[in-house]
């Protein structure tokens, strides 16, 4: 992999988790306004998130990216101790790479 398709990696990545950032502040009734959202931020003990919150959340990235990202799909595959983990980076890498499967296809 050269250092240019690395870098364009990345910054897909990073556009991603501020996408994501973005949308979780904007979550109705979560109180995220002003929080502070990184790759290491989880999402059940930081974010202290509800499911109804992540089932907003997946309506949300399904509006912006449509079919190409689906969170309730990803979250299945999840083990219930992974889906307590689950980083908002992680989500980032997995938009990232489903973002990427769709070009590529």
């Amino acid at each position: 992999m050269t250092t240019e398709t690395t870098a364009t990696l990345a910054l897909d990545e990073d556009t991603a988790l501020a996408q994501i950032a973005a949308t979780l502040r904007a979550l109705p009734d979560a109180g995220l306004e002003d929080a502070e959202i990184g790759r290491e931020t989880l999402f059940h003990d930081d974010l202290e998130l509800e499911s109804i919150d992540l089932v907003s959340l997946a309506g949300l990235l399904r509006e912006h990216y449509g079919e190409r990202v689906n969170l309730a799909l990803f979250i299945a595959d999840l083990e219930l101790d992974e889906i307590i983990a689950l980083t908002v980076g992680r989500l980032a890498d997995y938009v990232a790479a489903s973002l990427r499967a769709t070009e590529e296809s």
